[in-house]
């Protein structure tokens, strides 16, 4: 049996880690991070009696994996209840120079600015209008 700690993998289009985030304005963020970094809306499930809570949302990344999302105060769960814009995430990218002009554009704050890693990585770091702090670079890990 393969032991998931040490596993590796050669296909890089899917993944077993989704991150889960929460927003005060789950739809407005939606649209935000497919404009601004490129992430693609697959699904966004609203409460039937008020469109603007969204109950469960999902984001694609083009070079795999994705994000869930929904609206903060959507239920009393742990999950309705955290506290939106604290969230940091890092997502591999291909491009990142084009990518970082891309989400400078949008409107993203930048908290560090294109640069190269002593680690092999070229990215950067940028906060979106709810926050949370999104890095972005080529390193696929080890």
């Amino acid at each position: 049996m393969t032991n998931p700690t040490t596993a590796t993998s050669t296909t890089r289009t899917a993944t077993a880690i989704w991150p889960c985030l929460i927003f005060r304005d789950a739809r407005a963020m939606s649209a935000f991070l497919v404009e601004a970094f490129g992430f693609e809306e697959t699904g966004v499930y609203a409460r039937e009696d008020d469109p603007s809570i969204v109950e469960h949302g999902e984001l694609r990344w083009p070079l795999g994996g994705g994000i869930m999302f929904g609206s903060h105060g959507r239920d009393d769960t742990v999950f309705g209840q955290r506290s939106p814009g604290n969230d940091s995430t890092y997502v591999v990218c291909d491009n990142p120079d084009d990518l970082f002009a891309r989400a400078t554009a949008a409107g993203a704050e930048v908290v560090r600015g294109l640069r190269d890693e002593d680690y092999g990585s070229r990215g950067f770091t940028v906060r979106d209008p709810e926050g949370n702090v999104w890095s972005f670079g080529t390193y696929w890990g080890e």
